[in-house]
């Protein structure tokens, strides 16, 4: 969070003009001291509020050089949205943000996750369970989708599951726990190579056993 509030000051200040490239990750990771993980964490964070955007191969710039109001309150709303109701959501559209993926995915697109599951794959060999890159991989499976509403309405997911403590705290006793670690590794990995193969019953069928799975992870442990 201190690294996401420090970009963002520097942005709404001047120091990053809307336009302009932010530094590569190695330089931020000198300049905060840190490895990449939080780095990555924090711009994921400024990507999900609409601040800055990547473009693959060429870096990340500013998008916007403010959080507006309407972010502010949607952040309340957000808070009450429950567990449950996050859950059936993306039990029911993400399957159809899969299929549209793996349809549509462009080679940009495909490069983008393999990055992120390259990323997640890291962070599991490591042992740790970063719910940013999680969320980074089903955003950009959505952003794959190339439908602005089903992005946006990702997004406000990710947004309702970083708001909601309860959430947090079903998260925190099973996805980050060995066994479930490595199970929602290989999912993913699962998922990213049907869209690749621009396979999509199988990214459906995937996608519907991963929903699945983590309904059965979260309500019955």
């Amino acid at each position: 969070m201190q690294i996401y509030n420090q970009i963002l000051s520097e942005i709404e200040s001047g120091s990053f003009k809307i336009g302009d490239k932010l530094p590569a990750e190695r330089e931020l990771c000198e300049q905060f001291g840190v490895s990449r993980v939080p780095i990555r964490q924090a711009l994921s964070a400024l990507e999900l509020n609409g601040i800055i955007y990547s473009r693959q191969g060429e870096g990340i710039f500013v998008k916007r050089n403010e959080i507006n109001n309407a972010q502010s309150e949607s952040a309340i709303f957000f808070k009450s949205i429950s567990p449950e109701d996050i859950v059936e959501v993306r039990m029911n559209i993400e399957p159809i943000i899969v299929r549209l993926a793996a349809e549509r995915a462009t080679e940009e697109d495909k490069e983008e996750l393999r990055s992120t599951i390259q990323e997640m794959e890291k962070e599991t060999m490591d042992g740790v369970y970063v719910p940013e890159t999680d969320h980074k991989l089903h955003y950009g499976i959505a952003k794959a989708s190339h439908n602005d509403l089903l992005i946006n309405i990702m997004a406000a997911i990710s947004n309702a599951m970083k708001q909601q403590e309860m959430w947090k705290f079903i998260r925190d006793r099973t996805v980050t726990r060995p066994d479930y670690r490595d199970i929602n590794f290989k999912e993913h990995q699962l998922l990213i190579k049907a869209i690749e193969n621009h396979n999509e019953k199988l990214a459906v069928d995937v996608m519907t056993k991963h929903m699945n799975n983590l309904y059965d992870r979260y309500w019955k442990e």
